[in-house]
């Protein structure tokens, strides 16, 4: 894997977090804040973090910067600023390793957002203990709620950004303007 960055990485780089802050601060604004901070996140803006799939580093950054940004309004404070993006940032690069199957890199960028969102600190602000009527330790039921969540917007929304993204006249088009594009024979 290429770790060399240029100046049009880091100004995709820039675009990723910006579209990421963007398209949370619209959802805020629209549906409310206990979409984004809450102990069900449907981040619709998650579903960038697929396209590190296609675009590789440049959306890592960008989504992991852009959580920063957006997790800097929320009111759980620095840990969720530094865990939130840590977990961004994992589950972005597990779907740039997981790469050539497409559809289990969604599926599998899901579990550190869970893991370290719903299981590691956000129960200590929004303690369930139920889901669907079966009772569980708050903590297992915010890293469910979390994973599901997150699973919905990455492995479905993403998923279908990502195929549309990866077309071969999206594809040579974005190559056209200079876009670095990580190439590969499969992209089921």
């Amino acid at each position: 894997m290429n770790f060399k960055f240029d100046t049009r990485d880091l100004a995709l780089s820039g675009v990723f977090a910006g579209l990421y802050v963007v398209l949370n601060l619209v959802q805020m604004v629209t549906v409310g804040n206990p979409t984004i901070f809450g102990p069900i996140q449907l981040r619709v803006a998650d579903c960038l973090i697929a396209l590190a799939a296609l675009l590789g580093w440049p959306v890592v950054a960008g989504v992991t910067v852009g959580c920063v940004v957006v997790n800097a309004f929320g009111t759980i404070g620095p840990i969720d600023i530094v865990f939130g993006s840590i977990a961004n940032f994992v589950a972005a690069t597990l779907v740039v390793m997981l790469r050539k199957r497409s559809l289990l890199a969604c599926i599998a960028g899901a579990f550190p957002i869970g893991i370290i969102v719903g299981g590691g600190y956000l129960w200590w602000f929004f303690p369930m203990y139920d889901i669907l009527g079966v009772s569980l330790h708050p903590m297992l039921a915010t890293m469910v709620s979390i994973t599901v969540s997150t699973l919905i917007v990455m492995a479905g929304i993403g998923y279908v950004l990502l195929k549309i993204m990866g077309r071969p006249g999206i594809l040579e088009s974005l190559k056209s303007h200079g876009l670095k594009t990580l190439t590969h024979k499969r992209m089921s």
